[in-house]
């Protein structure tokens, strides 16, 4: 049988297919042009988008379980919705669904909004799926590392309540493991929720703390800026996306992303292991 990877050159999509292929399962990835795709030989390729109802069938032809992944766009909730009808009339039963953590909450934030709306149309609709929901992802911040060392600041606006941050590598393991639990249980399972966490709760000071210690001089956190956060994504992505990023930065001073009780310890024994530290990612990153 076969396991459906969408979204499977992102950051999240590859260390899942790499983790399913260490366990010798039988992956397909849908991508949009598999000259680019990058990925093991093992893998099988199909080509088209969440929006190609014609490619997702054929696709779909054969699939089992399917890892549902759908980038940040403005018709990211139409993709899911489309991949999750095509995946329902091709008979598949198991699937595992990339939400966010809080995207109940986050209610303004568009693209938190769109997750949890996908998780609501999943469970009405008695789909049999496990809805992951991460944390902010550590290595969002690959891309701020130059201002780091550069400049002596950590700009992420995060706020003093804390974020519960969970290393992409982590993300993967665990999806992957989730999709085989799916894949080999001798009847589709119940829909479930889960929280994906790292280790620690950490403060924009904090985090600070961290880069000082790894870079051996000090860095600042300047504070909570989001509408000079805004400016500073509007340079590299749409304006509606740079203000989406703002409303979430809003929600992660107002709330911050604090794990339920049970979370971590959930996490790490699904993973046999202890989750990824900060530290840890922020030492990697910067040698």
């Amino acid at each position: 049988m076969t396991i459906l990877v969408t979204g499977a050159t992102g950051t999240v999509g590859r260390n899942v297919v790499e983790q399913l292929v260490q366990r010798g399962a039988d992956v397909r990835a849908l991508v949009r042009d598999p000259a680019k795709a990058g990925l093991p030989a093992s893998v099988a390729i199909a080509q088209g988008d969440l929006l190609d109802v014609d490619a997702l069938r054929a696709a779909f032809s054969g699939v089992s379980t399917l890892f549902l992944l759908n980038a940040v766009t403005p018709d990211e909730y139409t993709q899911a919705l489309v991949a999750l009808g095509v995946a329902r009339q091709a008979g598949i039963e198991r699937i595992v669904y990339l939400s966010v953590i809080h995207s109940d909450l986050y209610v303004n934030v568009p693209h938190f909004a769109g997750n949890f709306g996908v998780e609501r149309m999943i469970e009405a609709m008695g789909l049999h799926a496990t809805v992951l929901r991460p944390a902010y992802f550590m290595d969002n911040d690959r891309q701020i590392k130059d201002v780091v060392t550069g400049y002596g600041i950590y700009p992420m606006p995060i706020g003093s309540k804390g974020l519960a941050m969970i290393d992409a590598r982590d993300i993967g393991e665990i999806a992957a493991i989730e999709l085989i639990r799916r894949e080999t249980a001798p009847q589709p399972l119940p829909f479930e929720r889960i929280n994906l966490v790292g280790p620690d709760t950490l403060t924009g000071d904090d985090i600070a703390a961290i880069w000082s210690g790894v870079l051996g001089r000090a860095i600042t956190y300047p504070g909570d800026d989001t509408a000079a956060f805004e400016a500073s994504m509007r340079q590299f992505m749409p304006s509606w996306m740079a203000f989406d990023m703002r409303l979430m930065a809003e929600r992660f001073v107002s709330d911050g992303m604090v794990p339920e009780a049970g979370d971590v310890d959930r996490l790490t024994a699904l993973l046999g292991r202890p989750l990824r530290t900060y530290r840890d990612f922020a030492a990697q990153i910067a040698g």
